[in-house]
């Protein structure tokens, strides 16, 4: 690979290929720069949907599409599979494991990670579900322990396997104990037949006094109606202390003793090294201006879920959702092309679209604008608008297809253990042949 730019065209670096990357590049096609995007993964990622991988609902692939075919058709865009290892924005260059880049300008989107809020014992025995690695590590371990439950002759131990902690009352932590509650409610019993629902225990855990915080009231109280309807047991308001792979301690003296803890608490930004301290703010973002420069560079920019835009419009930044990081990609693009030719840049500004959850089959909330409203109309819209946004026409198709299956069968064919999960060293080992 030729690592030097080409002269007389300005390169912009893309660290990430996320919604807020690709929605960028995208926009930068047929204008006249240099576009290279880096990525440690070769593939975009639809993360809305990993809760379903990970319930073996829809199959892995069908979530991920290459990045360098998305592309195909854009002849200023360059594609390298490499991890970035620091920034050197005194040099405008960046140091990856494929080498040294020079860039022009450079835009870091590389989105959160799990946040275990400095908890090690939590970070080491908790399942995260940040990527699809991740979500078949979670979908390995609940089928493993479900398989395990079937045979230990300890009742404490088969009580502690069945028992399934939700860690987080946000969307994800609310679609996946849904997720979970459909599966005990609809398959436990049919593909193993000596357990039953009762057997089977769901927790959802979340520090606010309500799940879906950052929805309206009547969003929360539906969904939350909706969980406990299907049997999941709630504890709001409370956080948990320690995990350590068997007990789980909440501060309000509960004691819960699971083999599974699924954790959605909370996120933080993936920086890569280089950057300053007073660069970084509140969970671990890239603080930036109202176009998304980083605090103290001119040339440096940072988009979806690792940047924090604090604005007077912004106080708190943009919300950390696919809108949120496709509307910053896609106005940073028009903003880089300002600059390079010397014109004012345009202050970002949000679009609210509304905001969408699922607690499972024909049950959905949705707060569109000033719309406020449940039940099946919400869970049709949720199902459009991520099938919609799937990329790629054979994603759209295999995720449809299973989904209509799950719908009149209440039954899915993806709950293979395709790799096993060692709880031990909490690595993935391939299944023995």
């Amino acid at each position: 690979m030729e690592l030097k730019k080409t002269a007389g065209v300005s390169r912009v670096v893309i660290i990430g290929g996320g919604f807020g990357g690709i929605n960028l590049a995208k926009k930068l096609k047929n204008k006249p720069v240099e576009v290279l995007m880096l990525d440690k993964h070769n593939y975009h990622t639809f993360q809305p949907l990993l809760y379903q991988v990970a319930m073996g609902a829809i199959e892995a692939d069908s979530i991920g599409f290459p990045i360098r075919r998305i592309f195909t058709n854009q002849k200023n865009f360059t594609f390298n599979l490499a991890e970035v290892l620091t920034i050197n924005p005194e040099k405008n260059t960046l140091t990856a494991d494929i080498g040294e880049i020079e860039y022009d300008y450079l835009v870091i989107a590389t989105g959160a990670n799990t946040n275990f809020f400095g908890n090690k014992q939590i970070e080491h025995h908790a399942m995260p579900m940040k990527n699809i690695s991740e979500a078949l590590n979670i979908r390995s371990l609940m089928l493993q322990n479900l398989e395990k439950a079937v045979i230990t002759k300890d009742y404490t131990e088969r009580e502690a396997l069945l028992t399934f902690v939700v860690v987080g009352g946000g969307p994800t932590g609310v679609e996946l104990s849904g997720a979970l509650a459909e599966m005990r409610n609809h398959v436990l019993c049919k593909d193993y037949p000596s357990l039953c629902e009762e057997d089977m225990k769901v927790f959802l855990v979340e520090g606010k006094p309500v799940v879906l915080g950052a929805m309206s009231a009547s969003a929360s109280a539906a969904a939350k109606k909706g969980l406990i309807k299907m049997g999941v047991v709630i504890h709001n308001g409370v956080h948990v202390q320690s995990y350590d792979g068997y007990e789980l301690k909440i501060d309000d003296g509960t004691t819960i003793l699971t083999r599974n803890v699924f954790w959605a608490a909370g996120v933080m930004g993936e920086v890569p090294g280089g950057l300053p301290d007073g660069a970084i703010t509140k969970g671990r973002r890239i603080q930036t201006d109202d176009i998304s420069r980083v605090v103290g560079y001119q040339n440096v920019f940072a988009i979806g879920d690792v940047a924090a835009m604090i604005t007077p419009e912004t106080p708190n930044g943009i919300p950390g959702m696919a809108q949120g990081a496709i509307q910053t990609g896609q106005h940073l693009a028009k903003n880089l092309m300002h600059l390079i030719k010397g014109e004012p840049t345009v202050p970002f500004k949000y679009f609210d679209k509304g905001s969408l959850a699922t607690v499972g089959q024909n049950k959905a909330v949705a707060d569109i604008w000033k719309l406020h409203f449940h039940g099946f109309l919400a869970w049709v819209l949720w199902m459009f608008v991520h099938l919609m946004s799937l990329v790629g026409f054979s994603n759209k198709l295999s995720v449809f297809t299973s989904w209509a299956i799950k719908y009149f069968t209440k039954n899915t064919d993806n709950r293979l253990i395709v790799r096993f999960f060692n709880t031990e060293t909490m690595m993935t080992e391939p299944v023995a042949k």
